[in-house]
């Protein structure tokens, strides 16, 4: 009977631990088909493969964590491994602290209406169609000279010099009998008297042909009889710019004894670049600012656009006018031109501070991720005071790196500047790991190997870590055999080595003209030998 109860009692312990195991089984069993289930939903499908430095550090973790900053790693799903790592090999890396150390700024790539004004140098001169010259239609002598100096104002009618011209003496002795016989025939046949007076209207005709006065034929008729001489007066106000009449002189028909110009309206010819050419239109406004009347800006209009260009400055140029009845602009003053160029459409823009500009390619920084910058050449259009129009290379709503302090360098050294972003960690943090101490110092900093080579040492200087080497000729560096002093990449590789030995080293150019060595060994055959990598 006891031994009946022990049985059940056994086989219901047996029982109860099968159930119970069965339970815990599925309960274990749960939580990894949710988080299954949760990795599906979120890759669409796709199998985790692990989770990503947020910061594209070369860390990667098989479970969610947080770094230093407390931002979560990135989850990387099957397929996207490879997209990732060709995107990364077009891509610089820059950590959140050094971000904020550069100064970085961005900015996304908008449409706009590019606002563009352009500058250019320019020149008063005189208004071409307000000069005169004052040439005699007779031939004569000067006798009196009352306006005498180049740059002396004159106003209109003022008297020039008197003149003598035994031309003008006939015809006004012409004139006074023609007067005279008119006169004389007012009771005659009309006949008789339209004769006399048609002489004495040719005679009148012909004084007023030669540009004399008025006033002065007036005093003719009053007082019939010839004068010696007559006042030649200007014909308009200005400024003589040139004189070549002098006291005394003779002169022939149609020489100029003045030139004079009437600057109360001047030109300004502005000289623009031929890139500039298509944003220009007749009309447009136009702001100028002359050195002698510093912090004042004038208005004016463009009035003229040329149809050349110059060969020798490759510039257009451009008449603007310019009012100057207070005589404040004189001809030969250098002048600032502002002209706003003609709206166009909304084009794609960035900022020009985005545009790194080599001379040879144009370069903008697209920010692919948190502390991920991809360089893109670009072509650029129309360029304005702020913003410059992108032709391609550039989407719109992409965000652009406008600021940083290492791009004021970059405009010199594109390469450098790309290269100096690109150091997202210094070189002991990329190497951690590695090695340690001036070994992993030096490794960091020193490139592939360039050379192989072999010679004989001929001093140790244990203390500055380099030594001197009298090397054979390296064929694939196109040195002849020399004796050279050599840094090392650690003080380590000294070990074993002495002065004399002959020994096959490793030569790489840490720095443009640096040469260290980053292997070293006693040469095969010679007492001592050892491996060819000691203390590399």
């Amino acid at each position: 009977m006891k031994r009946t109860q022990v049985w059940v009692a056994a086989g219901t312990a047996v029982v109860i631990a099968l159930a119970a195991g069965y339970w815990l089984g599925n309960v274990g069993a749960r939580p990894d088909a949710s988080a299954g289930a949760a990795q599906t939903a979120t890759g669409g499908g796709k199998k985790l493969l692990y989770y990503r430095n947020p910061m594209g550090l070369p860390d990667t973790s098989p479970v969610p964590k947080k770094d230093p900053m407390g931002m979560d790693y990135v989850p990387v799903y099957e397929g996207e491994d490879d997209a990732q790592e060709k995107a990364s090999a077009d891509q610089v890396r820059v950590s959140a602290d050094k971000i904020q150390k550069l100064g970085v700024r961005t900015e996304k790539a908008t449409m706009r209406t590019v606002d563009r004004v352009v500058r250019a140098s320019g020149r008063i001169e005189v208004d071409e169609r307000r000069v005169f010259a004052v040439s005699p239609k007779f031939e004569g002598w000067i006798e009196r000279l009352f306006v005498n100096a180049t740059g002396q104002p004159v106003s209109r009618g003022q008297a020039l010099f008197d003149v003598y011209s035994p031309e003008l003496v006939s015809a006004q002795r012409e004139y006074a009998v023609a007067l005279e016989g008119v006169a004389a025939l007012r009771d005659a046949e009309p006949s008789a008297r339209e004769s006399m007076q048609q002489l004495a209207d040719a005679a009148l005709a012909r004084l007023r042909n030669w540009d004399i006065p008025a006033d002065q034929i007036k005093a003719l008729e009053s007082k019939p009889g010839e004068r010696r001489t007559l006042v030649f007066r200007s014909p308009v106000s200005g400024i003589v710019m040139e004189k070549k009449g002098v006291q005394g002189m003779r002169f022939m028909p149609g020489e100029a004894i003045y030139q004079i110009a009437d600057l109360s309206s001047v030109w300004v010819q502005a000289d623009v670049f031929e890139q500039d050419a298509m944003s220009l239109r007749e009309g447009a406004p136009v702001r100028i600012r002359v050195d002698s009347q510093p912090g004042k800006t004038f208005e004016g209009r463009v009035a003229y656009i040329y149809p050349t260009v110059k060969t020798d400055t490759r510039t257009l140029q451009v008449r603007v006018e310019l009012a100057n009845r207070e005589g404040r602009f004189k001809p030969g003053m250098y002048a600032q031109v502002e002209i706003p160029g003609a709206q166009h459409e909304p084009v794609l823009t960035v900022p020009n501070s985005a545009v790194i500009d080599s001379g040879k390619r144009r370069v903008v920084l697209v920010q692919a991720g948190e502390g991920r910058f991809e360089p893109r050449d670009v072509k650029t259009g129309l360029s304005g005071s702020d913003y410059v129009e992108v032709l391609s290379g550039v989407k719109e709503g992409e965000v652009v790196v406008v600021a940083a302090n290492f791009l004021i360098d970059a405009e010199s050294n594109l390469k450098a500047a790309i290269g100096g972003l690109g150091q997202a960690a210094p070189a002991a943090e990329q190497s951690a790991g590695a090695a340690s101490g001036e070994h992993a110092d030096h490794a960091a900093a020193a490139k592939p190997v360039a050379a192989k080579a072999h010679g004989r040492i001929e001093a140790i200087d244990a203390k500055a870590g380099s030594l001197t080497i009298a090397h054979e000729p390296i064929a694939s560096l196109k040195w002849p055999a020399m004796s050279m002093d050599f840094g090392l990449t650690n003080s380590g590789q000294l070990k074993g080595l002495k002065v004399g030995d002959a020994v096959d080293f490793e030569l790489a150019e840490r720095a443009p003209g640096d040469w260290v060595v980053t292997a070293i060994a006693v040469a095969k055959g010679a007492p001592g030998a050892h491996d060819a990598h000691a203390g590399h």
